[in-house]
């Protein structure tokens, strides 16, 4: 089997994708945080000691999927067109979901983990001080998808 990211030699290296057409490119990814009831309550009343633990932890997760390409080795630089992440409540947890789009060569995949990863960090680094027995869980792609671009002007509406 040949390596896509191993020359020859077996030394790393970037995949050349200069000769592959840019595409409208979207990928959605999710993850979860556990947390007592305790947390969630406390998130619901705002009494959380670091303050708005949501607006902090979308923020955070919005700067990584810029720095993808910084933070895994062998990523390309991507101009990320649009990104989004949102933070809501579920049954003892709180839900993580990032979308992220460009038009380019490569998908966003790694930008759209990246983000719901390190959102999911943040938002474990604003409540550890009010629960202890927190865990990141689950994260995972839920989507990833390309379009031609021939004859769009924009983005793709959303899905």
């Amino acid at each position: 089997m040949k390596w896509t990211h191993l020359d020859d030699k077996g030394r790393a290296r970037m995949v050349d994708i200069s000769q592959k057409e840019s595409q409208f490119r979207t990928a959605r990814a999710s993850a979860r945080l556990r947390v007592s009831p305790q947390t969630l309550e406390a998130i619901g009343k705002q009494a959380i000691p670091k303050g708005q633990p949501f607006e902090a932890a979308r923020l955070a997760g919005i700067q990584a999927a810029k720095q993808t390409a910084v933070l895994i080795p062998l990523c390309h630089q991507i101009q990320l067109d649009w990104i989004d992440v949102e933070i809501g409540f579920g049954e003892n947890s709180l839900e993580i979901r990032s979308e992220v789009r460009c038009r380019w060569a490569t998908g966003v995949e790694m930008e759209a983990l990246t983000a719901v990863a390190v959102a999911a960090l943040t938002l474990y680094d604003m409540l550890k001080a009010v629960d202890k027995d927190m865990a990141v869980e689950n994260i995972q792609l839920d989507l990833k998808s390309k379009t031609p671009t021939a004859g769009r002007a924009e983005s793709p509406p959303d899905q």
